[in-house]
């Protein structure tokens, strides 16, 4: 006679009153934390914490460095996802995309500097610069999209996709129109209202509203030259508000090199220069943080997968 073993089905567990709570106040945690811009690290080292007191300013604590990325696997995967359907995926995209990944692992990366003192932000913002059209008589605007840490770079293309669709169909962004009321004001009045507007950035009293919508508070300003024809420049970074980085790419150009075996090889790069706070982290946070931006963009298939962990900054 045979005897058929049945498994047992594990019904499901009904989570506790303590489990319940738990819950609750992370959710409640996760909503307060998207509300704010950031928060104060309390474990930094002492001569971290003493640096913003010696370096007041931004362009105090400038570190500027050229670097340039192999494109060779950078363009395969940008001709497959455009095989996709993901049409206009390009270089800047796949920047992005490795700078968001980055932030997924090392968080230190995405801090700022307020009040001369160090904070995590909360979530990745990043600016953009925009032409509406390549003619000279044509203005820029500024555009800022907030990606999530866990996003692939798929998610990344159709975010700042939908951001830069939404600006060049309207007349101005957010920004330009806060610009152009702030603008019409008599002069006396438009230095009192920016240096206003210090008084409560140093305190952190500025409404999220603006923090939002200003190109001067963010994790990453990134500008690609390449569309432009020209090599990358070293961009300043502002002193009013708090972005810590400027990325700026340039055109793709080719270079010969001697092989080991005496024949010549061409290879294309990709040209950037970077200029960063150095007070937000310690050089070897920015260099593990770089090389890893480096190792995403020339392995950009693991771009496709969101990251296994999203990490936590220090508290």
């Amino acid at each position: 006679m045979n005897t058929t073993e049945q498994t047992p089905v594990a019904l499901p567990v009904a989570p506790t009153k303590e489990e319940k709570k738990l819950a609750k106040q992370e959710a409640k945690r996760l909503k307060k934390k998207k509300k704010k811009e950031g928060r104060r690290i309390k474990t930094m080292d002492p001569m971290n914490v003493f640096m913003p007191f010696i370096m007041k300013k931004r362009n105090d604590a400038c570190n500027m460095f050229a670097d340039e990325f192999d494109v060779s696997a950078a363009e395969d995967y940008i001709y497959q996802k455009r095989r996709e359907g993901l049409k206009g995926f390009g270089m800047m995209h796949l920047f992005v995309a490795a700078y968001v990944r980055t932030v997924a692992e090392y968080p230190g990366l995405n801090r700022f500097i307020r009040g001369q003192r160090i904070m995590a932000r909360n979530n990745i913002e990043i600016m953009l610069t925009i032409k509406r059209e390549m003619k000279l008589d044509q203005g820029e605007t500024c555009v800022k999209f907030m990606p999530e840490a866990h996003y692939t770079a798929t998610d990344v293309f159709r975010e700042m996709e939908k951001v830069i669709g939404d600006a060049l169909a309207e007349t101005g962004s957010d920004f330009d129109k806060t610009a152009a009321f702030f603008a019409k004001t008599p002069r006396f009045l438009l230095r009192f209202a920016v240096h206003l507007l210090h008084f409560f950035d140093y305190y952190g009293c500025l409404p999220r509203f603006l923090t939002k919508l200003s190109p001067f508070h963010g994790s990453l300003f990134l500008t690609s030259m390449g569309s432009l024809g020209i090599p990358p420049i070293y961009h300043h970074i502002y002193n009013f508000g708090n972005v810590p980085l400027f990325l700026s790419i340039g055109k793709v150009e080719k270079k010969n090199e001697l092989q080991l075996d005496g024949s010549v090889r061409q290879r294309r790069y990709i040209p950037l220069k970077v200029v960063c706070d150095e007070r937000i982290c310690d050089g070897h946070h920015y260099a593990t943080a770089f090389k890893a931006i480096r190792y995403y963009f020339t392995h950009p298939e693991l771009l496709d997968a969101p990251p296994a962990e999203v990490k936590e900054d220090i508290r």
